[in-house]
């Protein structure tokens, strides 16, 4: 379930009349609870509760209490003993007048009559799995008033088909917009009366429904007629009572679509509710699936954090705008020139969906605004911030106009929290006719048209906010000399996601750059736009990205192009979780980077340190890995430089499948012919290392291939073989006709033993699988091997800075690591190794070899799952770990991006060696 259906099924639930024995179960229901868990619970199987009531292990204890003891029940509750053996993240405890509960792990906790509950079901939305952020649990509202325009939509597109198809769904798509301002104009005194647009319908359209369109069209023709114009407009006394909002918000076509008794009523529930709460960039991330046929099942999960969104937009100018107002103190010159600055800012998103990082950036300086206006004595001024500076682009039309409305909502509300309602309103109509949303694919939309440089003068007006024209989307700025943020969030897309059209557009901005593009991640546009913006104007630019833009192959391809532009990475954060709202998702990892081509001094590199804090480390540059330190491109080396294991790849059959067996195929071979047991070997390619799967190849040395040709089968094999690589359309394979007996290409095999690395293996897992294999295993070319190597080989394969090291220099397919051994390991820097050194890194090998078997017949993937490590192998790859870190630099690292600036020190200082023994 998503969170709408949720709150939809909460709401349902509060307005029955209560039931004391059915409550529990009703409300478990709500969260997604089926009936077979609920049915386990009833019976007593799975109910724990110590109290009569429902507890549920590893989420909720609930009690009806006795009428008036709310709050002794939930203490209680608190303090049993159950709640505790279950690990109950929630207590919860009503008599049908009172609700009251507590979040046990993050300690909110709720106090409200029965009704109202449903305005916080937002607390318990990870009982449906469902991670969230405090803004959404504190502001259930959005989730409400979505489900209920997304109702609303649903029935509006079957009554009317037309308004569904690609022609009018703009339509559609524009009247919901007007609703949704007239709702938030209705509730907030922008309109002269409460509920003036609710209660209009609801009293003038017939209860049959069959005139409301024409009654909300009226409104909206009404909504578009300056006062000196109403006369002649002739309209009648219900609709004169509206304001001229003009901003294009109801010009062009009044046109609305019909209503059936069900949308007017589910128009008029939606006009009942206290639009004063919406959060526009809450409320505007959810709605934009509302007319997304594709997303509109994950309604209400597209939410972006507000710290998160800060992680780009801090670093990128708020930090420096607050230094500088903390510098003014109470200096009014210097905070005059700072509110002067500030008017002269442009925030650009080019990728802005619903405007989340738009609304945000201008609330924040709209808070930085009011405080110096407050210290010059001159609270009651109105912004000097003008809507117009802040631009987007956006590919799809609804999430367009919901932007657009958003920054109307957030700059009334502004108003209101600064100046006070009288002020706000005085100053709000009519809306500006200025459209600073695009609608279009902003790839191939010329940026400095639609966001020009500063100092260039522009003439041309835009006729209204919404239906303003692609060409005449340029408009006067009010920022003259000022400066230009560009952020956002575009999409990431690996190549091998991207449509024909999404590698045409990198294909337009890389073609004459580069002839590498291919591999590209979509947001790398995004990057080149913007570094090119760059050289024309005074900007500087950050956006979420795939960390794979700054790993693996994309680095030598994309950041020479970057840099050349004169920009550097002036900050970054490394690698985190960009979880939305994400029922069963742990989020994409990600990375934020920002480039400027006057970077200054001081670079800000932020990361998450092991035990989840934030670290910032200040640095004079970060190269293209989000690394403190030089730029530098790691390449491929031949062989290591040092006395470390040679990896090699492991054998290519090239056989058609003919040289292998299953587990029965080999016995029934063996049963028949004893002897050809000298002829099979164990084969190990990617699942059978990584999960264990069971399967035997044939081994002839070129000695024994007529003994083995002797055996019937073997010989079958052997032909065919024989066939496939002479019929072959590959001009290498045929030629290995000649050789039917035999692998095609055989690197080698182990005389003892052999160390097996997995070529591709997923990031999820702490350490990469590395396993000790006997000589009789074959390893095929899903794999790495460094045969007969030294065990210590295996101690640095085994180490969490060999997986910072494979994560960031290798290529990566799709989020696995693609291991490497010319890239990867003959690349990793290591430490002159002493004797001693090579004995403690050997033991660690084998306490982690040795605490796998006790896990016996557990498998790679059943030991390494990111949630389901043995504690104690665990504990051995932390000695390992211990052990390998203190060789590097005398104690543990704090993170990972400590282990990366140490391995890049190293590899740098490796490379400057290489260079001068040239």
């Amino acid at each position: 379930m998503n969170p709408v259906e949720i709150e939809e099924q909460i709401s349902a639930l509060a307005e029955k009349p209560f039931d004391v024995a059915e409550f529990p179960y009703a409300f478990l229901e709500a969260f997604g609870n089926k009936e077979t868990t609920l049915r386990k619970l009833r019976s007593g199987a799975s109910n724990k509760s110590d109290l009569g009531g429902v507890l549920q292990t590893n989420n909720i204890h609930i009690a009806v209490a006795p009428r008036g003891e709310v709050t002794k029940t939930l203490t209680a509750l608190k303090a049993s003993p159950a709640t505790a053996r279950a690990k109950a993240k929630f207590i919860l405890a009503t008599d049908g007048d009172t609700f009251e509960a507590e979040d046990l792990i993050g300690g909110d906790t709720i106090a409200c009559a029965y009704p109202d509950f449903p305005d916080h079901f937002g607390l318990f939305l990870p009982l449906a799995g469902i991670t969230t952020v405090k803004q959404v649990r504190d502001s259930s509202f959005d989730i409400k008033a979505t489900g209920r325009l997304n109702r609303l939509y649903v029935q509006l597109l079957k009554d009317n088909p037309d308004w569904g198809t690609a022609a009018r769904r703009p339509d559609m798509n524009h009247f919901m917009a007007r609703l949704i301002f007239c709702f938030f104009a209705e509730d907030t005194d922008i309109f002269e009366a409460p509920d003036l647009f609710t209660d209009t319908i609801e009293k003038m359209s017939a209860s049959d429904s069959s005139n409301t369109h024409e009654v909300i069209s009226t409104l909206f023709r009404a909504m578009n007629i300056k006062g000196a114009d109403r006369a002649e407009a002739k309209l009648p006394r219900w609709a004169d009572r509206f304001p001229y909002v003009n901003g294009g918000l109801f010009s062009g076509s009044a046109d609305v679509p019909v209503f059936t008794r069900i949308a007017r009523s589910y128009l008029i529930h939606i006009g009942r509710l206290d639009w004063k709460k919406v959060n526009p960039d809450i409320f505007g991330s959810m709605i934009q699936a509302v007319a997304d046929d594709e997303e509109r099942g994950a309604l209400g999960m597209h939410y972006t954090s507000v710290p998160n969104i800060l992680k780009v937009l801090n670093p990128l100018f708020l930090d420096d705008l607050r230094a500088a107002l903390e510098e003014a103190g109470d200096n009014a010159r210097k905070l005059l020139n700072l509110r002067n600055r500030m008017a002269r800012i442009r925030v650009f998103d080019p990728a802005c969906g619903s405007g989340n990082f738009l609304v945000i950036a201008y609330k924040e300086m709209r808070k930085i605004e009011a405080e110096i206006n407050k210290r010059r004595g001159e609270a009651e001024l109105r912004t000097e911030i003008p809507l117009t500076n802040f631009r987007g682009i956006e590919l799809r039309d609804f999430p367009a106009e919901i932007a657009r409305l958003a920054l109307i909502i957030a700059e009334y509300q502004c108003d209101v929290l600064y100046r006070g309602q009288k002020e706000a309103l005085r100053d709000f109509l009519p809306l500006d006719a200025m459209n600073w949303i695009t609608c279009g694919n902003a790839l191939r939309l010329d940026w400095l048209s639609i966001c020009r440089s500063t100092g260039t003068v522009v003439k041309h007006q835009a006729e209204d906010l919404f239906h303003t024209p692609l060409g005449q989307a340029e408009i006067d700025f009010e920022n003259e000399g000022g400066e230009t943020y560009i952020c956002g969030n575009p999409p990431y897309l690996g190549s091998t996601w991207q449509t024909a059209e999404q590698k045409s557009d990198l294909e337009a901005i890389f073609a004459h750059r580069t002839t590498t593009w291919k591999s590209l991640d979509y947001v790398a546009g995004w990057f080149m736009k913007a570094a090119d913006y760059g050289t024309r104007t005074n900007a500087a630019a950050a956006f979420v990205s795939t960390n794979s833009i700054c790993q693996g192959q994309q680095v030598p391809i994309l950041w020479p192009l970057i840099f050349d532009t004169g920009h550097e990475i002036a900050f970054a954060h490394t690698s985190f979780k960009w979880a939305n709202l994400a029922s069963n998702k742990a989020g994409v990892t990600v990375a934020i980077v920002g480039i400027s081509n006057q970077a200054g001094q001081v670079r800000r590199l932020f990361s998450i340190a092991e035990d989840g804090s934030l670290l910032e480390k200040q640095t004079n540059h970060i190269n293209a890995y989000l690394v403190a330190g030089l730029d530098v491109i790691v390449a491929p080396i031949s062989k290591p430089k040092d006395d470390r294991g040679v990896m090699e790849w492991g054998n290519k059959p090239t056989d058609g499948g003919n040289f292998f067996f299953t587990a029965d195929e080999r016995k029934q071979l063996l049963d028949t012919v004893p002897s050809a047991a000298r002829f099979v070997k164990r084969f190990l390619g990617a699942q059978e290392f990584i999960r264990g799967q069971e399967r035997y190849c044939l081994w002839i040395e070129d000695p024994d291939r007529e003994k083995a040709e002797a055996v019937p089968e073997i010989r079958r094999r052997i032909d065919a073989v024989a066939i496939m690589r002479s019929e072959s359309k590959a001009a290498e394979t045929r030629p290995a006709a000649a050789f039917p007996h035999r692998f095609r290409q055989i690197q080698s095999v182990a005389k003892r033993y052999s160390l097996v690395v997995a070529r591709v293996s997923s990031e999820n897992r702490a350490y990469l699988p590395v396993g000790l294999e006997s000589d009789n295993t074959i390893v095929g070319d899903r794999n790495f091997a460094l045969y007969d190597a030294p065990l210590w080989n295996m101690a640095l394969i085994a180490s969490r800075l060999h997986w910072v090291w494979i994560g960031t220099v290798c290529v990566r397919m799709r989020t696995d690591f693609s291991y490497s051994n010319t890239l990867g390991w003959n690349t990793f820097p290591l430490p002159t190794l002493t004797e001693k050194n090579k004995a403690d890194l050997t033991r660690c090998a084998e306490d982690i070899l040795l605490t796998r078997e006790t896990h016996y017949p557990a498998t790679i993937a059943d030991l390494y799952h990111p949630e389901n490590m043995p504690a104690d192998l665990r504990a051995a790859h932390e000695r390992n770990d211990e052990v390998l870190e203190r060789i590097y630099i005398g104690r543990r690292f704090k993170n990972d991006t400590e282990r990366l600036e140490k391995l890049f020190e190293l590899y740098t200082k490796t490379v400057g060696r290489a260079g001068r023994a040239a």
